[in-house]
């Protein structure tokens, strides 16, 4: 298996930018003309973050069901599409479709019945999904269920006309699978059997990690852990479909977490904090050659970040998945830390920083005055160099395949504009693209850096 088929197989230099921070655009020509400023700033890769519908904390990463598109994403499709379902190819999409779209409609239904309230609060009959309750639900909200899932295939058909623009421009797009769903999805209310729940639907265990550099008590993250022997008996048929309707979207894409494909940390649901917890062995090694056998060469991008132990490595190396590489993890002690520019070989995708990160200059600012001596000799900055185009260059010319950089780093902002501060749930994933920041002198100036680094390339 190979994660970088032909297409991909050159230096390439993208950024990264969820779509959300595009913000609302009444001439619904926004995304395109976002596609545009990329074209003329030779960026070939746009790395965003899951598409899926959030619940009230804006995360992409906690969404309602990991198969269905936010629409509030794109008003544009109801305006192109209207909002009366019919046609054969929504029909067929129906059909296709409906291993998750059917189970999609009923749950968005039952939230608004219900006020909002998660399924394992709903009443036995629905939170059960007992049949007599269901058959009721769709002979009584008949109409509402086919909206429902009109709005899901006008969102596709909208995004087809947009691959298409980006085809045209040679730009590649790069999308993310949470490894992990929320608990009040679609998904965990349709099969809880796949999920270490309880009889009542509530967690036994919680996912999340221990401590690391970005909380010294480790980070609770809510969603349940898999029942890995149910999914591998069922042959892992979510996890195929998963990937086929994210393919559907996508050019390439990111297992976030790669490690737990690995070993998971379990976290006992009564557990105070996430450093109570152990490490447990799961299927991912079965599931990848699964995706294999099934799928075919699949574009793959691991996030190998966090405790990677050997085994992690040895699992990313046999299925050749691409890893990640983060300068601002560079600046230690260790001449064999993989961050290091000089450390970072072709089957890697370089950032300054990531959706999870500060901002390069928000980082950079936060460093002791000895901090930021280190960067500047590590980098061989010139007195009047700035800290953050300096880490742009580095990552530019690293040996990585890929170079992804934050919008937030080539505007050069600073901490108040970061994308989300792990292990809080304030104030994250709300920020917007400043009005008018994508001229036509940062597209120069971007393309500069690119054509200097030979990462021009018409895939």
């Amino acid at each position: 298996m190979t994660a970088t088929p032909e297409i991909f197989n050159c230096r390439l230099a993208g950024v990264l930018l969820h779509l959300r921070s595009l913000g609302p655009d009444e001439n619904a020509n926004r995304i395109f003309h976002w596609l545009d400023f990329m074209n003329d700033a030779g960026l070939k890769v746009w790395q965003f973050l899951p598409l899926g519908v959030p619940h009230e904390d804006g995360s992409p990463y906690q969404t309602q069901s990991a198969f269905a598109v936010d629409p509030c994403l794109f008003p544009e499709a109801t305006m192109i599409f209207g909002s009366d379902p019919h046609g054969e190819d929504f029909d067929h999409y129906c059909t296709e479709q409906a291993h998750w779209l059917n189970d999609y409609a009923l749950y968005t239904v039952l939230k608004r019945l219900y006020a909002g309230r998660p399924w394992f609060e709903w009443l036995p009959p629905h939170r059960d999904r007992h049949t007599n309750a269901v058959e009721h639900l769709n002979r009584q909200h008949a109409e509402e269920l086919r909206a429902i899932k009109w709005q899901q295939y006008s969102l596709l058909e909208y995004w087809k006309g947009l691959h298409r623009h980006a085809c045209d421009k040679n730009i590649l797009l790069f999308g993310d699978l949470p490894i992990f769903v929320a608990h009040d999805s679609a998904d965990v209310w349709a099969h809880p059997e796949w999920y270490l729940l309880d009889n009542e639907g509530q967690l036994l265990f919680e996912s999340g990690v221990p401590p690391d550099y970005f909380s010294e008590t480790g980070q609770h993250w809510g969603n349940p852990h898999y029942n890995w022997d149910a999914m591998q008996k069922d042959g892992f048929s979510w996890w195929l479909a998963r990937i086929r309707y994210l393919l559907e979207w996508v050019d390439l894409f990111r297992i976030d977490h790669f490690r737990g494909f690995e070993s998971v940390w379990m976290i006992d649901a009564d557990n105070e904090t996430a450093a109570q917890g152990h490490w447990q062995k799961t299927q991912g090694d079965a599931l990848l050659a699964t995706i294999q056998e099934e799928l075919g060469p699949v574009p793959m991008i691991a996030e190998n970040l966090g405790v990677i132990t050997p085994e992690v490595t040895e699992l990313q190396e046999r299925y050749k998945l691409p890893g990640m590489a983060v300068l601002q993890f560079a600046f230690d002690e260790f001449e064999d830390n993989p961050h290091k520019p000089w450390n970072i070989n072709y089957q890697t995708v370089a950032y300054t920083g990531t959706h999870d990160n500060d901002t390069t200059a928000g980082w950079f600012s936060s460093l002791t005055d000895e901090g930021q001596e280190k960067v500047r000799e590590l980098l061989s900055m010139e007195p009047d160099d700035d800290p953050v185009w300096s880490m742009i260059d580095s990552a530019m010319a690293s040996k990585a395949w890929l170079t992804v950089i934050p919008m937030q780093d080539f505007l050069g902002l600073g901490s108040e504009d970061r994308m989300n501060t792990p292990g809080t749930v304030n104030g994250n994933w709300q920020w917007l693209l400043p009005d008018n920041a994508c001229d036509d002198e940062l597209a120069e100036r971007i393309h500069t850096y690119v054509e200097t680094e030979g990462r021009i390339c018409d895939a």
